[in-house]
């Protein structure tokens, strides 16, 4: 796999995008121990603060094909740094993949959202994805922009209806 790097669009920093690793578990604590409580509650659906070694791992171990995960890092004084992740894992059936968009508070409303997710998309198109979706509460107005702008199709969830399920065809 390749790492791009994004300049000038992201505040005049360098962010670069590459795939999560194994061996991120670490920096992916890191980045959900900085989001805010509002951040964590819309990514997980209910509040969160640290989430344990076994869900870590999980969320660092892609296989590339039913699970992928595109995380954003900036360099800090000599360090990596995750600003955002964008990810999908099995959906309901063979073709389609569950997705998650998280981005750091700070980088919110930058771009990095759907500079990850374009990524996420031309990932899945080559290795067969039809479709991707995501389960978001109706009042995460940042992902309803970003399913705005991709076109994404938009239904409530009929088990939930503080949830809201946004669709892509690829």
């Amino acid at each position: 796999m390749t790492t791009a790097t994004a300049r000038s669009i992201l505040a005049n920093s360098s962010v670069t995008i590459r795939p999560i690793t194994a061996a991120d578990s670490q920096l992916e604590k890191d980045f959900i121990r900085t989001l805010s409580a509002e951040t964590k509650y819309y990514r997980f659906l209910c509040g969160v603060n640290e989430l344990s070694p076994t869900e870590l791992r999980r969320l660092c171990n892609v296989d590339g094909r039913h699970s992928m995960a595109f995380v954003a890092t900036v360099n800090i004084d000599g360090r990596e740094v995750e600003v955002g992740v964008c990810r999908y894992a099995e959906g309901t059936k063979a073709e389609v993949r569950e997705i998650g968009i998280t981005i750091a508070d700070s980088w919110a409303h930058k771009g990095l959202a759907e500079l990850l997710l374009r990524h996420l998309i031309d990932y899945a198109k080559s290795h067969g994805v039809k479709r991707l979706y995501s389960v978001d509460l109706v009042d995460n107005t940042a992902m309803r922009d970003v399913a705005a702008e991709f076109g994404m199709s938009k239904r409530a969830d009929p088990e939930d209806a503080s949830q809201v399920i946004y669709s892509l065809a690829l």
